[in-house]
């Protein structure tokens, strides 16, 4: 069934004419709101890798790493050449340029056996992106490769940040678009659908602020996983957080959809957790009869993302981005 909607593969697959392959990489490094830079603890639904659990081999060199995710994702796409470096958890740029120079140069100038390295996605708040930061990322896309920052802010309500402990407030996540944006650098916003107290409609709210806010290029949906061993589990077990049914997220997703542009990419409308740390909900570890599910809901409503936008997703005649 063709996607209603533009997918981060569809975008890849035409912009560089075959499969590209994202390789999570984790580089070592920490988060301001676990050592007390902007907070301590972290935010409550975060595990002890800092969302990096399906990393192959987290301990490892960059380069090994790298060249693990190539064989695995080999097994399945043989003849991708292509690659992006996605330096995935924690906050991929806490901490001076020359330490983000240090990890990100390996990544970028690794040579796989049979292609190339053309961008790199990098996971980080919006509060740990200073000017020179920026420009050292303006820096790398001048030498050609695609750079995009994975932008976690989750929600758009103080009071839902508060209670997880995101400890930055959104005004700075719209500064960090506005920044990010003068100098034409890609921006990919994370929210999570289910945050405790959070309703049907605020979940659509959010989604309805940041397009109006900001300038951005891409969008994740995930749904809220509760792990072990997170803060989280202490207020599900105080009755504070309600689990989302599938129906229930399918039909939330694809109201969303209707709600963002067509010409914005969206890298993700749900997530992946590791089967012995999840607690709930334990139908998304079917990922694929989620996002079944989505697209044959979308196409029960005759649907389109950006249905309700003056930018619609064109079916069958592929958005044209120029924004990259």
């Amino acid at each position: 069934m063709e996607k209603r909607y533009t997918t981060w593969n569809d975008y890849l697959r035409q912009k560089y004419g075959g499969k590209v392959c994202k390789l999570p990489i984790d580089a070592g490094f920490d988060c301001p709101n676990r050592d007390g830079t902007v907070a301590y603890g972290g935010c409550t639904f975060c595990t002890v890798s800092g969302s990096g659990d399906m990393i192959l081999e987290p301990e490892a060199p960059i380069d090994v790493q790298m060249t693990a995710e190539i064989e695995k994702y080999h097994l399945k796409w043989p003849s991708a050449t292509k690659y992006f470096a996605y330096f995935q958890n924690f906050t991929n740029t806490h901490g001076p340029v020359q330490l983000l120079r240090e990890r990100f140069e390996p990544a970028l100038s690794f040579k796989p056996k049979n292609g190339e390295i053309v961008g790199i996605a990098i996971g980080t708040r919006p509060d740990c992106l200073p000017e020179e930061t920026i420009g050292y990322l303006a820096e790398i896309q001048a030498r050609g490769f695609e750079v995009w920052l994975d932008l976690g802010l989750q929600t758009t309500f103080q009071e839902t940040s508060d209670k997880i402990n995101r400890a930055h407030d959104y005004a700075t996540y719209v500064d960090a678009v506005e920044r990010l944006r003068a100098r034409n650098l890609n921006a990919c916003v994370h929210l999570i659908n289910g945050l405790p107290g959070e309703t049907h409609d605020m979940m659509l709210e959010n989604v309805r602020r940041i397009v109006a806010d900001t300038d951005i290029q891409g969008i994740k949906l995930h749904l809220l996983h509760l792990m072990r061993k997170t803060a989280m589990v202490r207020d599900y077990h105080a009755g504070d957080v309600r689990l989302l049914g599938m129906d229930e997220y399918v039909q939330l997703v694809c109201d969303q959809l209707e709600m963002i542009p067509g010409n914005i990419v969206i890298h993700r409308l749900t997530g992946d957790a590791p089967r012995d740390l999840l607690i709930g909900p334990m139908w998304s570890l079917k990922k694929w009869e989620v996002l079944n599910a989505v697209d044959d809901e979308m196409a029960r409503r005759g649907s389109v993302q950006g249905l309700k936008t003056t930018q619609p997703y064109v079916l069958a005649n592929r958005v044209e981005l120029t924004h990259v």
